[in-house]
């Protein structure tokens, strides 16, 4: 049976404000599976630092290298087929990315499992990015996407991607992760080129589309 429509008399954005004011949080985290991990995350909270943050944060990046692994090799399947690519542009080169981005999830993955985390454990904000990421697999999928299209999607992703590196670093640094931080910022320098290598490939593909 259909759901009953709201009565008119019913004001649409009061109902929606009271939907947000009931809402609970996303999910919650999963406690550490290792009594390494618990003895760390207290003595983070006894000195004030919720380690759960971190290992949240850490998770959510992790979750969406993953969306970008998929990404990439839904990229290689098109541009396998495609009978021209733009100017500099090269399944060598996408390969490349994709497999840093792979590269970037199996460090991401050693980081949670330090402290005693569980990299398959879907946290909060990795449920979260993944439904973000969701929408950019849905568009990459749709067949008649252009190449140029194509790499709109994946710089889509390529910019949120730096963003969040980039907070994530900021949030090591605070934790006094000097180790993680210094491998998340080799890894942000990668994300960095993906992100300029894209956009170069897009510029060259709209600028051969337009004929200008």
């Amino acid at each position: 049976m259909a759901a009953a429509l709201p009565a008119p008399g019913v004001d649409a954005v009061a109902l929606r404000a009271s939907y947000l004011l009931e809402a609970g949080p996303v999910g919650s985290m999963p406690p550490p599976p290792t009594l390494r991990g618990m003895a760390g995350t207290a003595m983070k909270a006894l000195a004030g630092k919720k380690m759960h943050v971190l290992l949240d944060r850490i998770a959510e990046r992790a979750a969406f290298e993953r969306t970008g692994v998929r990404l990439y090799d839904m990229m290689l399947q098109k541009v396998a087929v495609a009978p021209a690519l733009p100017a500099g542009m090269t399944i060598e080169g996408v390969r490349e990315i994709r497999d840093e981005e792979h590269s970037h999830y199996l460090m991401l993955a050693a980081a949670i499992e330090t402290p005693g985390g569980d990299p398959t454990a879907m946290t909060p904000c990795a449920d979260v990015t993944g439904v973000q990421g969701t929408g950019l697999v849905q568009a990459m999928g749709e067949p008649r996407l252009t190449i140029a299209q194509a790499l709109s999607t994946l710089l889509a992703a390529e910019v949120i991607d730096n963003a969040s590196w980039e907070l994530l670093i900021d949030l090591a640094n605070r934790f006094g992760q000097d180790e993680l931080a210094a491998q998340l910022t080799g890894a942000l320098a990668a994300e960095q080129r993906h992100e300029a290598t894209v956009r170069q490939w897009m510029a060259t593909a709209l600028a051969e589309e337009s004929g200008v």
